[in-house]
């Protein structure tokens, strides 16, 4: 029996979320429509949901500290809405560990397609017996450090193959480096090879992106050898010799 894809929608505007209930009703996707953090926690109580569609702009509490919140309990996928021109929630709320973002009033096709999009990157995939199995193409696994970059499920796994999250921007980055082996990538490199749709806030916050991979992957995140800063030039992915 498949499983529905379960979707929560935060908004304390009734129209909106509404609107983007129906539509995301009417692609296959189970609802719960929810006015703000508290209605959100009491959901969340009776059943978890796969991701979240969360407008960061609420009177009664802020998105930024609902996704702060979340993050703290659990890994679930959050798709930002926000009204603001400015890039300093986005990139707040992309450190905070939210997987993609929307400029609201929101074009809904073009949700529906970010839905997609992050539930691939964040639908959870075994792996029989622990360590990377035979089922798992060889040539789609890259070692960094203490974990293993699977670039066809998207994930990030230890040698016993227990997955381990990655935001899509931590991804991104990541790919990026598994393409590009001991080769020192500047700042502007990575935005153009990662495709960083917003480059002022993605620019903003690679340092701490770098830096919450390294927490990941390095034997010792204080002393990167996995991933090194060069200085005045950027970063270099230096794969293991073994």
């Amino acid at each position: 029996m498949s499983h529905t894809p379960h979707i929560m929608v935060v908004d304390d505007e009734a129209p909106a979320r509404e609107m983007v209930g129906d539509y995301l009703r009417m692609h296959g996707f189970e609802v719960t429509l929810c006015d703000g953090g508290k209605s959100l926690r009491a959901a969340i109580a009776k059943q978890a949901p796969d991701l979240i569609v969360l407008d960061l702009n609420m009177p009664e509490e802020d998105g930024l500290s609902i996704i702060r919140d979340l993050k703290q309990r659990s890994n679930v996928a959050v798709i930002m809405l926000t009204a603001t021109a400015s890039p300093i929630d986005r990139v707040v709320g992309l450190e905070l560990g939210a997987d993609d973002y929307l400029a609201k009033p929101v074009e809904l096709r073009e949700l529906l397609a970010r839905v997609r999009s992050v539930m691939r990157r964040s639908a959870p995939t075994r792996i029989e017996g622990g360590v990377p199995a035979s089922s798992v193409s060889t040539a789609s696994m890259t070692r960094f450090g203490t974990k293993w970059l699977d670039t066809e499920a998207q994930i990030l796994r230890d040698d016993d193959g227990n997955e381990h999250p990655l935001t899509a921007s931590e991804y991104s980055l990541l790919k990026v480096f598994a393409a590009n082996p001991k080769r020192v990538l500047s700042r502007e490199r990575l935005l153009d090879l990662a495709n960083a749709r917003d480059s002022e806030a993605f620019d903003r916050a690679i340092d701490l992106r770098i830096m919450r991979i390294r927490r990941k992957i390095e034997p010792d995140p204080s002393r990167p050898t996995v991933i090194k800063t060069i200085r005045g030039g950027g970063y270099l992915f230096s794969p293991s010799e073994k």
